[in-house]
């Protein structure tokens, strides 16, 4: 017995070793980052991989005393969150439609909408640049909102569709047959089994959102309006940059995103194994 268990964790070795090897891969440019951010800028070329021999906190101090970083982190959270919240609405609608409506119009609407995971959206970038002039949200952080909501749209509805498909009929048949409308269905036995795959998508789409400078770049030139990353750029000069203070940028930027994973990491795990795999 207890060879049969020695033979059994011997064959999870390699598994491990690989995975221990691409964590390593994964950590070392965030420690870099964090440790060089606690430097003045000469120690950065003198030692770019150690712990600083004087934990320089000022960085920190400046970027947040001087510059107006928290107004672009505000920027940042209101218009990754409200996109977010909005994408999670529509994809749950769209994916529960899709799932319920059996039929050839329904499959050509559901790969026509998992198409969008294949084409960029930044090809389209000087007529979405018309559309948000044609808006009056050129210089506004609410410009970024619908573009981000049409990133989202494709993997969100793959996602759901799928996770709501494996969901027993039974279950939503049962609710029918009490009275309950197809609105109450979504809301009151859907929902509550949706949140795994509703933190799968919240967290592949935060990344990317939080992360753009594409978007930003093109739609705003407004100092108010500038997000996290769009602000960073301000530090970058002509003939020098300031590494010190980008890295300490960039590590407060990183905060959110590891944030949310760690706490809904369970549910995405959860979500990449069921609905997403199911169909």
């Amino acid at each position: 017995m207890k060879r049969a268990s020695l033979e059994r964790q011997n064959r999870h070795i390699p598994s491990h070793i690989i995975l221990g090897i691409w964590t390593l891969i994964v950590l070392f440019p965030l420690w870099v980052m964090v440790i060089n951010s606690f430097k003045d800028r000469l120690s950065i070329y003198q030692n770019p991989f150690g712990l600083p021999k004087k934990w320089n906190v000022a960085n920190y101090t400046t970027v947040l005393a001087d510059g107006d970083f928290l107004g672009y982190f505000r920027n940042s959270f209101i218009a990754v969150v409200l996109s977010l919240v909005i994408l999670l609405i529509i994809g749950a609608l769209a994916g529960y439609a899709l799932a319920c409506w059996r039929g050839r119009i329904s499959r050509a609407i559901y790969f026509f909408c998992i198409a969008g995971m294949m084409l960029p959206i930044k090809i389209a970038s000087i007529r979405l640049l018309e559309l948000v002039k044609l808006l009056g949200l050129l210089n506004t952080i609410w410009a970024l909102v619908p573009i981000y909501v049409a990133m989202g749209i494709p993997i969100a509805i793959f996602v759901l569709t799928e996770f709501i498909r494996a969901i027993p009929y039974e279950l939503t048949e049962a609710a029918i047959i009490d009275g309950t409308g197809r609105l109450g269905t979504l809301l009151w036995i859907i929902a509550p089994l949706l949140r795994p795959a509703l933190a799968t998508v919240a967290i592949y789409n935060l990344v990317p959102f939080w992360n753009d400078l594409w978007f930003p770049l093109i739609f705003i030139s407004d100092d108010r309006a500038k997000t996290v990353l769009l602000g960073v750029s301000r530090l970058f000069g002509q003939y020098q940059t300031d590494w010190s203070k980008v890295l300490a940028v960039l590590t407060l930027s990183a905060i959110p995103v590891i944030a949310l994973y760690l706490t809904a990491s369970k549910q995405f795990i959860k979500g990449l194994t069921a609905g997403a795999v199911k169909g």
